[in-house]
């Protein structure tokens, strides 16, 4: 499989090439030529189906036994043996439990195969890379568990100071690795995006640094969050509807590939929170900036979605130049519009959108817990309410549970008066001691620290 990027002048690749580049150098983000069709037989355990949805990506690049082997190591840390379980939450309605890896969050599905990726590519071309990456949470906190203490890997993670729950900080800033460095930034995330962004099209930098990144603007990020998709309708069977809690948009485009690969997906519901720019287009045709205002799910305060860009590309019918021209007009406008008939075409068949308040976050915590007994996070929970408004009789609904609770145990407790507990692998946690530097929103900063830590 070759890979081409969304803005359309990069050079075209091969799959270890895109997973070490992450953003293309034109500044677009890499996708396949075409999108294959999922093999007849997949195999029956989560890592052999993974090996099998990634073999078309893969291609000759990796070994098909090593790939098999790379994602048995990857999915052996987590701490379920169905990896991603279902549970059922009400008639109807299933929750896909994707918090049972290391960090407790989604983004482990990705990062654990994602860090043994570079691993292998890395030490077979004995080189070395510099990951920067910017989280809203987890992202971080995931990433660094699965590069920590790599010989061929230094990372550097930015956050938003004070816009992340204390968990979510201190699994970053309490790893105590040679090769790991975390940056508070004065800012949002869409500042720390917009600065890993800038790194990256300062070509200078990117090729002395030797930059990559591990956000899902790298394309094995998106890919390996497809898995659970594919997982998701042989368990619970099809067609089905999925609602997704998301902010940067990976973690739903990655269902709508799975669709395009003949998973029975019917529709992909998109949940925001107050942060609510692409349920907003989904409902207006219009994408527009309006500012980041701080939730109890802050994973999801985020204003520009990355990933939209890759639907962006296949709506223009794969014309960079045209996603580009677009894309430079959002930056400087901050509005992006479709044309009726793209989302007609691309949008009313498969997408849905809804959002949810503070407040209908609490209510939504508290009535599972109520009826259930089971405790649920703010993002969880933003798409539980959402969920319920778009069920179908007879159309089995799915929502991705994407956190523990236990990241975010103030807002659990305000809910259900229940403080959840952190899993016996993090339960000193809060004890461990903190190692972060702050810096301001300034692009020579940030690039001069990582320059003085890159060796």
């Amino acid at each position: 499989m070759r890979y081409v990027s969304t803005r359309g002048s990069a050079p075209v690749l091969g799959f270890a090439d895109v997973v070490l580049a992450g953003l293309a150098n034109d500044g677009g983000l890499y996708v396949p030529e075409s999108w294959p069709t999922l093999a007849s037989h997949l195999g029956a355990t989560y890592p052999e189906l993974a090996a099998g949805v990634f073999a078309p990506y893969v291609g000759d690049d990796i070994a098909a036994d090593t790939m098999l082997r790379l994602c048995r190591e990857a999915y052996a840390t987590f701490r379920h043996p169905d990896v991603v379980p279902i549970v059922d939450l009400e008639p109807g309605h299933h929750l896909m439990e994707l918090f049972h890896g290391p960090t407790l969050a989604f983004k482990d599905v990705a990062l654990q195969l994602l860090g043994r990726l570079f691993d292998h590519i890395l030490t077979e071309r004995q080189q070395k890379v510099t990951i920067v990456g910017a989280t809203s949470g987890d992202t971080g906190s995931a990433a660094i568990d699965g590069v920590k203490d790599c010989a061929n890997i230094n990372i550097v993670i930015l956050y938003p100071e004070g816009r992340v729950s204390e968990v979510q900080r201190r699994q970053m800033t309490t790893v105590n690795s040679p090769n790991v460095r975390t940056v508070a930034i004065d800012g949002t995330f869409d500042d720390c995006q917009d600065l890993v962004k800038a790194m990256f099209n300062h070509a200078e930098f990117r090729e002395a640094q030797n930059l990559s990144a591990v956000n899902s603007i790298n394309w094995a990020r998106v890919m390996a969050q497809v898995v659970y998709y594919v997982e998701a309708t042989r368990r619970v069977g099809g067609p089905i509807d999925v609602t997704v809690p998301t902010g940067n948009f990976g973690n739903v485009l990655s269902g709508w590939i799975a669709k395009q690969m003949g998973a029975p997906l019917r529709r992909l519901i998109v949940a925001s929170n107050d942060n609510d720019i692409l349920t907003r287009f989904f409902n207006s045709h219009t994408m527009d900036v309006t500012g980041v205002h701080p939730t109890l799910s802050p994973s999801m305060d985020i204003q520009v979605s990355s990933n939209f860009e890759r639907l962006l590309f296949e709506m223009n019918n794969r014309d960079g130049a045209m996603t580009a021209t677009q894309l430079s007009r959002f930056r400087d406008k901050g509005k992006l519009v479709v044309e009726p008939d793209q989302f007609d075409q691309w949008i009313t068949p498969t997408f849905a959108a809804g959002r949810a308040s503070d407040h209908d976050t609490l209510s939504a915590i508290r009535s599972v817990y109520e009826n259930t007994g089971m405790l649920i996070d703010p993002h969880t929970a933003v798409g539980v309410k959402v969920a319920r408004e778009f069920a179908e009789h007879g159309v089995p609904m799915l929502t991705m549970a994407t956190a523990h609770p236990a990241k975010f145990p103030d807002a659990v407790e305000r809910a259900t008066g229940e403080r959840p507990v952190l899993p016996e692998h993090l339960a000193d946690l809060l004890d461990r001691p903190e190692h972060t530097t702050h810096l301001p929103n300034d692009l020579a900063a940030v690039e001069a620290f990582v320059a003085s830590h890159n060796g």
